[in-house]
């Protein structure tokens, strides 16, 4: 299994010096009868980047992709890849490669087979079958029926099919799924090689920390609607971490750190100071020099979970499970706005209303097995007749009274058919004198 590197094909020297203009979306919108999937999209994918598609289950991001990939026709808006909308491309494996389902190969297929039908569908030596399989890590696998692969191994040689045309855009929806961990890191390096080289990466996925690791940009949307496109440097320089202190006075403190510049400083129901914008060194300073006493400081780092789970909390959020809701203290992030999570409920909002166990009829108040009718109640096999009740075999007639049976029986031969007497054959009677006639 190999990486793309800058001698590969896979990269802006592979790409015949073209420069990329990237994916671009402009107003799509997608109706289905009644119900509107996408509403009035627009993002850019700039060239040369791994830029993360997230949202919520329905929230639109494979229909997004299936018009991008003019597989779905929008109701209104248009994409663009390279400036040229897919469906007018020459060459559209040749510029894009896309996994949209990993479950589409033909199940008594070869992986062999599999690609060498799409070089020919795409019009590409079927050498490039090999070479994509070993790039995948699929070698060993190349003369198995795709049946008989795990959902990882689907994902790999749908990864290999994508790249056969040695595209400059790939365009992924849950490439992971399935995977180990040894295939997500290495599908990780792999994205990260290929856009280092030149190529382009658009990628929908759940598992939001690979996406953390390997992303520049990320799109996110609800419910069909943007709501943030931004690259990752500004989301973490709009998510910055933040302390909590614990100190002596924490009132004195916030005030010394305003008068130091720092004003994103308020004080918890705990007790404790939450600081944005200055680290642990420069709490420290601050307190020293107001003769404040630190007792301890813990920092909290916002990762991506927390920044997208803040930004697509509503329709798809999940009940908590006590009183109360959200929490509604004071946060972090642009506007105040909480990363998304709950904190600690107390015990489970109406338990103890609730008939427990010693309200609702125990085993005790129902009848036990006692004043049910048991065996003894119900008539037993004393009360019923038993066998010397009924005849037994004496009385009825066993084989000495039926012994006489063959005797009493008149055979054919013995009383109705007597026999008869023989008289041999019968004679001729003669009509003329003994002997030969003249």
């Amino acid at each position: 299994m190999t990486t793309p590197s800058a001698h590969t094909p896979y990269g802006g020297a592979g790409f015949g010096g073209q420069q990329p203009a990237g994916i671009v979306v402009q107003g799509l919108t997608k109706t289905f009868g009644t119900h509107t999937a996408v509403t009035d999209l627009s993002f850019t994918v700039p060239p040369g980047s791994i830029t993360a598609f997230l949202g919520p289950n329905g929230s639109g991001k494979t229909t997004t992709l299936g018009m991008v990939l003019g597989l779905i026709r929008p109701t209104s808006g248009v994409s663009y890849v390279d400036g040229v909308r897919f469906t007018d491309l020459e060459h559209p494996a040749q510029v894009v490669g896309a996994v949209l389902d990993a479950r589409s190969a033909h199940p008594k297929h070869t992986a062999t087979t599999h690609l060498r039908v799409y070089c020919a569908a795409i019009g590409v030596p079927d050498t490039r079958a090999a070479q994509m399989l070993d790039l995948v890590g699929l070698t060993p696998a190349a003369k198995r029926r795709i049946g008989e692969f795990s959902l990882g191994m689907r994902q790999r040689l749908a990864l290999a099919t994508a790249l056969l045309g040695q595209p400059r855009y790939l365009v992924l929806d849950e490439p992971a799924n399935g995977l180990d961990p040894e295939g997500m890191a290495w599908l990780r390096d792999f994205l990260v090689a290929y856009a280092r080289n030149g190529g382009t990466v658009l990628i929908s996925s759940h598992i939001l920390r690979e996406v953390e690791q390997m992303a520049d940009h990320l799109v996110i949307i609800s419910d069909g609607r943007l709501v943030a496109a931004n690259s990752m440097e500004e989301l973490r320089a709009a998510y910055r971490p933040r302390v909590l202190v614990a100190a002596s006075d924490p009132a004195r403190l916030a005030t010394a750190l305003a008068a130091a510049g720092h004003t994103d400083a308020q004080v918890q129901a705990d007790g404790r100071l939450a600081v944005v914008g200055v680290d642990a060194e420069g709490i420290s300073a601050v307190a020293a020099d107001s003769g404040v006493t630190l007792f301890g400081t813990t920092v909290e780092s916002v990762d991506l979970e927390q920044v997208y789970l803040s930004m697509t909390a509503g329709r798809y959020a999940a009940a908590p499970p006590g009183p109360g809701g959200p929490w509604s203290g004071p946060g972090w992030g642009p506007g105040g706005q909480p990363p998304g999570q709950y904190p600690p409920q107390p015990h489970y909002a109406g338990a103890q209303p609730y008939p427990g166990p010693q309200q609702y009829p125990g085993p005790q108040p129902y009848p036990g097995p006692q004043p049910y009718p048991g065996t003894q109640q119900y008539p037993g096999t004393q009360q019923y007749p038993g066998t010397q009740q009924y005849p037994g075999p004496q009385q009825y007639p066993g084989p000495q009274q039926q012994q006489a049976g063959p005797r009493q029986y008149t055979g054919p031969q013995q009383q109705q058919y007597p026999p008869q007497p023989y008289y041999g054959p019968p004679q001729q009677q003669s009509t003329g004198s003994e002997g030969p006639s003249a």
